[in-house]
């Protein structure tokens, strides 16, 4: 009975203890053990565990171990937002450094090295690794000569390693093979083969450092080498799929289609995504064999590799398909066939040999593989290579089981092709989990002298700061909203823009446009420059090219597609590709004209054709952009703050409403102190049909206004604030950054996960409002030129959206354009708040 009364006592166990186990755990490197319980912690701790900032870096580390990286890269941001002085934020910064590069964005990863390159504390990774990740992501970003000085600087070093050396001289040589930039050819290949061969001394096991050794060799006709090059990697490293594919190169350019066959059969085992593999391996059957139904087949596993598929081989598909579809089967056909058909090929004895001793390969590698991770090598191939998947993650969710996180990984493998360097990590000698502030916090108050004032400031941070949040006290950290609920019906998606038709000026100033405007997400004026009398002949082309002709204009080339697609390489995309150039407006006027008079061209002799009507020219344009799109250049964020130069423009704005203008009391931009180009001052865009202003929401929030000049139309996408974080996670499904990505909406997408659009035309003289937080992208039908300029009305709403924005911009790393803070202090000197909330400017001497 005793016993009984034991067994049924409750045994209460302090979530404190999970988390310590936790710890314990990931010291011991058993991963899933940790995660475990971790997740019992933040079970326990739901609405607190942001607060303490060793469970979060713990809890990364796990999911970073698995790839996981979403969840890894939420809760290393979290920690460095709580304190950017945490103990391991060199490592944080390494950690994210290295996720971004395999995403890949560049750009938030060279950020990151960059941070961690001027951090104090302790990390895995030594200075010099950092350096050689900065140096190679200047290298994958097409920065060539920089990468090449930067190497470099790096190898004088002592205390390089022999792993590290050998991998400069590996990254300096492909360098020097594959950049035209460096001299002619016969001088880049020796220095890229000395560079190979020094990668050798420091590590004679690198089956990758002889491979592109066998291509420098190859590429110099030196075929002898190149086998004996490629075939000690073979040696060294069996599973590298591109080294049997570039064997299978060699043996076909010395006409030995049957080796070059079982080359390629072995890089497809070893890796059966490898579309160059494929690619050739097609090429061989259609080219020299004559077997198109083995070259058909070939293709279409080609078109299932990583990379998007290559127009060519598209319609090299089409083709076969159509030539086959009426012609007998193979085998009915009494022919000798050069080459065994594809099945028989898979199960040559070569083949069956190899793919077993690529298994066992896979397996000793799997085996020995411990916590590693190293950025993927740019390699060249003779045709597009497969890169990385780009990793995808499942929404953040800790309390994910072991069976499922298990089951889910088996299934997206982040980072297929992704090779790995050892990474040690640890914990403070006293890594205790204590909260965040747990400890009696320095007592403010309105007595407290000068003195006390700065003795209890003392440690608190950077110069005695310690936090720059302007959030309230213990709030947790900014997150992405979920979309509201309940989902919005088929005809909710969508809505009717909010418009108004202004008749003369009365109308324009009356007190309830203004709160027309504030009422909607988006909503457009329609007459507004009619009913003011705007002289927008000041802002046309011709008046801009007479009034500063060598005026600076930054001009973006973009392909010419319909409004509501975007493709990318003959797909489908999110991305939204442009490339960046500058000029001056004389020069573009000079487009501008020319691309008018070549439309009007085409205009007349499409006319000219027979039997032709409007739908059918319409069906035949779409379909001709996106077979051969069209170049055109956008010309954007030409600056219009120079009173001296644009006086006459900027005069004239003043016509409009005060909650419009750049300029206004009632302006929180204009209390800001200092000029912040293209927010609190005027920017003019010129543009061609088909011009695009990809999808954005506003710098910090702010509306903004948007005035069209003529003489074509603008057509405009938008989304309320409400629903900017589904198309956030829509960007990140899409393998884009949402703040820095260049993104142009999928409509299918964004109506499949309930998300409205407002779609509607700007007509020259109407001005657009575009409320706080309103995703929204334009793209132009005509040819016009659009102003727009940003404005902070004095309503809580604004300044409240402002700082949530401000603060999830420190969160993802991304600098905020408005100093909220500084901001904020002006507010507080220039502005009086009544008490019943009516705000009032005053003058302070």
């Amino acid at each position: 009975m005793i016993m009984e009364a034991k067994s049924d006592k409750k045994i209460t166990i302090e979530a404190k203890t999970y988390c310590k186990l936790g710890h314990f755990h990931l010291l011991l490197e058993d991963f899933p053990k940790a995660k475990s319980a971790y997740e019992k912690f933040f079970r326990e701790q739901k609405d607190n565990y942001w607060k303490d900032l060793p469970f979060m870096y713990g809890l990364g580390l796990a999911y970073f171990h698995f790839n996981a990286f979403k969840w890894a890269v939420r809760l290393f941001q979290e920690v460095l937002y709580r304190d950017q002085f945490f103990s391991r934020s060199k490592e944080v910064h390494v950690r994210l450094g290295i996720i971004f590069k395999a995403c890949p964005w560049l750009g938030s990863a060279h950020k990151q090295f960059l941070l961690a390159l001027n951090d104090g504390s302790t990390a895995s990774l030594t200075e010099n690794q950092i350096r050689f990740h900065i140096a190679h992501l200047n290298d994958v970003q097409g920065k060539p000569k920089v990468a090449k000085v930067l190497y470099e600087k790096l190898l004088p070093q002592q205390d390089l390693g022999p792993q590290l050396r050998a991998d400069i001289y590996r990254n300096l040589g492909w360098l020097h093979h594959s950049e035209d930039s460096f001299g002619d050819k016969l001088y880049r290949e020796q220095v890229a083969i000395h560079c190979f061969q020094k990668s050798l001394d420091s590590e004679p096991r690198s089956g990758h450092s002889l491979y592109l050794l066998g291509r420098c060799y190859a590429s110099l006709g030196k075929v002898h080498d190149a086998f004996l090059a490629y075939r000690n990697s073979v040696d060294k490293s069996e599973g590298n799929a591109d080294t049997w594919c570039s064997i299978g190169v060699l043996y076909q350019q010395q006409n030995q289609p049957l080796d070059a066959l079982q080359a390629y059969i072995c890089a497809v085992q070893l890796d059966k995504y490898h579309s160059a593999a494929w690619t050739n391996l097609g090429i061989l059957y259609e080219a020299v064999s004559q077997q198109p139904r083995d070259a058909l087949a070939c293709y279409v596993n080609a078109s299932r590799g990583r990379n998007k598929m290559n127009g060519n081989l598209k319609e090299k598909i089409k083709f076969l398909q159509k030539s086959l579809a009426g012609a007998p089967k193979q085998e009915a056909i009494v022919k000798v066939r050069q080459l065994p058909v594809i099945e028989e090929a898979w199960n040559l004895p070569i083949s069956a040999d190899m793919a077993t001793r690529a298994q066992n390969f896979k397996h000793e590698s799997q085996s020995m593989k411990k916590f590693k991770v190293e950025a993927v090598e740019k390699i060249h191939d003779e045709v597009p290579h497969s890169k990385p998947p780009t990793p995808y993650s499942p929404p953040f969710s800790p309390n994910f089981s072991d069976q499922e996180l298990s089951a889910w990984l088996g299934e997206k493998n982040l980072t297929e092709d992704i090779n790995f360097d050892e990474l040690d990590f640890e914990f403070n000698n006293n890594f205790e989990s204590t909260p965040s502030g747990s400890d009696s916090p320095p007592q403010f108050t309105i007595a407290l002298g000068s003195k006390e004032l700065v003795e209890n400031a003392a440690g608190m941070g950077l110069k005695g700061v310690s936090n720059t949040s302007i959030q309230a006290d213990g709030a947790p950290p900014p997150s992405v909203p979920e979309l509201p609920r309940p989902s919005l019906s088929t005809e909710q998606l969508l809505p009717q823009t909010p418009s108004v038709f202004m008749e003369n000026r009365k109308d324009a100033f009356s007190r309830e446009l203004q709160e027309f405007c504030l009422q909607h997400p988006i909503a457009v004026v329609r007459g507004m420059a009619s009913a003011l009398k705007l002289d927008l002949g000041l802002f046309s082309t011709k008046t801009l090219v007479e009034a500063n002709p060598d005026h600076s204009i930054e001009v973006r080339t973009q392909f010419q597609q319909p409004s509501d697609e975007n493709w990318d390489n003959g797909y489908r995309s999110w991305n939204c590709v442009s490339t960046r150039n500058h000029t001056t407006i004389a020069n573009y006027a000079k487009y501008q004209a020319f691309s008018f008079q070549e439309s009007v061209r085409e205009e007349n002799e499409r006319a000219n054709e027979k039997n032709s009507d409007s739908d059918s020219k319409d069906s035949l344009s779409r379909k001709k952009l996106k077979k051969n799109p069209k170049q055109i250049r956008f010309g954007t964020n030409v600056d219009l703050s120079d009173e001296r130069k644009w006086r006459t423009q900027l005069s004239e704005l003043g016509k409009l409403p005060a909650f419009t203008r750049v300029v206004s009391a009632g302006n929180l931009l204009s209390h800001v102190g200092h000029v912040i180009l293209g927010m609190n001052t005027v920017q003019l865009y010129m543009k061609v049909p088909g011009s695009r202003t990809p999808g954005h929401q506003e710098n910090n929030n702010f509306c903004s206004i948007n005035i069209n000049i003529g003489p074509g139309d603008c057509e405009w996408f938008a989304v309320p604030d409400a629903y900017w974080g589904g198309v956030q996670m829509l960007c990140e499904r899409h393998g884009l950054n949402y703040l820095q990505g260049s993104w142009w909406p999928n409509l299918d997408d964004l109506y499949a996960e309930k998300i409205p659009v407002y779609r509607f035309l700007q007509k020259p003289g109407d001005l657009v409002w575009v409320n706080s937080g309103c995703v929204h992208w334009v793209q132009a039908i005509g040819w016009c030129n659009n102003v727009a300029w940003n404005v902070g009305p004095l309503t809580a709403r604004q300044y409240q959206l402002a700082i949530d924005r401000y603060e999830w911009n420190k969160l993802q790393h991304f600098k905020s354009i408005v100093p909220m803070i500084h901001l904020s202090w002006n507010l507080a000197r220039n502005i009086h708040i009544s008490e019943i909330g009516r705000a009032s400017c005053r003058e302070r001497v």
